[in-house]
């Protein structure tokens, strides 16, 4: 019985062995006729154009599923001093577990897109103050923004200065954000690595739609 599938054209095997710096890696679930998920791995060119470099339909959305597809993924790059330095995903914990597991010596950068959807509805469901929330989401970009990490923990203070009065919202951010993954989108570390200028894979949803369209 085939559980998985994995596929790629051969131009695009060309195109991951000589543009391998960066790839975006997404992820849907069950929009396709086959009701499968579906990762799209999506390659960067130093000109910052993309091209589609791999899918995969999964049978299911475990650990070992999306390994598996990463396994895939990582065979077809001829040597292995040409692997990817730069990952782009959003915050799928297996995906991030498979991402470290098949390519360990990568960095995983989270996309900064849905990190900002996220903190903004949260910070709409948990302060009531309608004129505060951009004060709020103003002092979070701030914070994203940081530009060094010596400056980080003085830039964290004045966020929970600004947050004071939501302890919540505070504490959210912390243990959701900051302390498992600021390494993975605040600025002063994710400019550490070549990545192009792709902090997001949203840019690249509509396009990854069309493709859904069109398997369809």
């Amino acid at each position: 019985m085939v559980c998985h599938i994995f596929w790629c054209h051969p131009d695009a095997v060309k195109l991951v062995n000589a543009c391998n710096l960066v790839f975006l890696i997404d992820s849907t679930y069950k929009t396709n006729r086959y009701r499968l998920p579906l990762l799209d791995f999506v390659g960067v060119t130093p000109t910052v154009m993309t091209f589609s470099a791999a899918f995969a339909y999964l049978e299911g959305e475990c650990l070992n599923d999306v390994v598996w597809a990463l396994e895939r993924f990582r065979g077809i790059f001829l040597r292995r001093d040409v692997l990817p330095q730069v990952i782009v995903t959003d915050r799928d914990l297996t995906l991030m577990n498979a991402v470290k597991t098949v390519f360990p010596e990568c960095t995983n950068l989270l996309c900064s897109f849905h990190i900002n959807k996220n903190v903004k509805a949260k910070c709409k469901s948990l302060i009531g103050q309608k004129n505060a929330w951009e004060y709020v989401m103003n002092a979070w970009g701030t914070l994203v923004d940081c530009p060094s990490e010596q400056q980080f923990d003085e830039c964290l203070k004045r966020f929970e200065m600004v947050c004071s009065p939501w302890p919540m919202f505070i504490d959210y951010i912390k243990d959701t954000w900051i302390i498992p993954h600021k390494e993975k989108f605040v600025t002063a570390w994710t400019n550490k690595v070549m990545h192009l200028g792709n902090t997001t894979i949203n840019k690249y949803e509509n396009f990854h739609l069309f493709r859904l369209t069109l398997m369809n």
